[in-house]
């Protein structure tokens, strides 16, 4: 697992998983260091290692006025204070290749969103920053294919990098998980398995992207069994009215009783 730059994920010394959670997006100040205290205090207990993830903006809005963000400085600076206060690392989407740099004042990896894998110069423009970067599987994309991706960022000279599977598209409003594709891409690169987008339903008729956040635990045991490094989750303190992706979000209340299950499951597994 080559991701120098957060040795709080090195997770193969104690054989857990580590986590990527946070909510959909930074909507203020207070909601992100609420949400980021109490995944602190579960991912302690249970030994998890953890890297807090917000969107410090939202470009793939499916209508014009969706929420987008606060203001890219003032999100910035809130995963910051995030990072300082609680000694964890932090993940942030970027859209754009000036995103690339921006961000990278503030975080500790450079996610690349799933519809702008593919798009050469955003990959390139994030992995010279020297930052790990994260690449999400797109919908419409083999897991064989991740390997070019993948390859973009070693080729920058930066073996950080981790790949993160979201689901492939199955008909027009549903997501699948093929569970098959999570050793195929870690023969590439870390592997993450994004359980909550995984269960989006897009392209709904209101305009707003739906979810099953009934099947979050279903897919993440699953994950977690099939031997997946990392998983990547969204909650919030209240889903119903997160400002992004509610209809997909673990409420932050169900948290630790799920991860309790999923540690509990990973030390079975590996006594095997």
């Amino acid at each position: 697992m080559n991701i120098q730059h957060i040795p709080q994920i090195q997770h193969t010394q104690s054989g857990n998983f580590f986590l990527l959670a946070g909510p959909c997006a930074i909507e203020g100040e207070e909601m992100a260091m609420k949400i980021a205290e109490r995944l602190v205090t579960i991912s302690d207990k249970l030994e998890i290692p953890l890297v807090f993830k917000g969107s410090f903006k939202k470009a793939n809005r499916s209508r014009i006025d969706s929420f987008s963000g606060i203001g890219d400085e003032k999100a910035l600076k809130i995963l910051r204070k995030v990072s300082e206060t609680f000694r964890i690392p932090t993940v942030t989407d970027i859209h754009t290749n000036e995103d690339a740099d921006k961000a990278a004042e503030y975080v500790d990896v450079l996610q690349i969103p799933a519809f702008l894998v593919r798009q050469t110069d955003l990959v390139v423009a994030a992995a010279k920053t020297g930052k790990t970067v994260n690449l999400k599987k797109g919908q419409f994309m083999s897991p064989e294919s991740m390997k070019h991706a993948v390859q973009k960022v070693l080729d920058c000279e930066n073996q950080n990098v981790m790949v993160t599977d979201r689901g492939t598209m199955f008909g027009y409003q549903d997501m699948i998980v093929d569970f098959r594709g999570i050793p195929t891409m870690q023969n590439y690169a870390t592997t993450v398995l994004d359980v909550t987008h995984s269960l989006q339903q897009p392209n709904q008729t209101i305009g707003v992207t739906g979810g099953r956040p009934d099947m979050i635990e279903t897919i993440a045991k699953a994950g977690i069994v099939v031997g997946v490094d990392g998983l990547f989750i969204e909650t919030h303190f209240d889903p119903a009215n997160a400002k992004s992706d509610g209809a997909n979000m673990l409420h932050l209340d169900l948290f630790e009783g799920l991860m309790t299950k999923l540690v509990a499951i990973r030390r079975t597994i590996n006594q095997f």
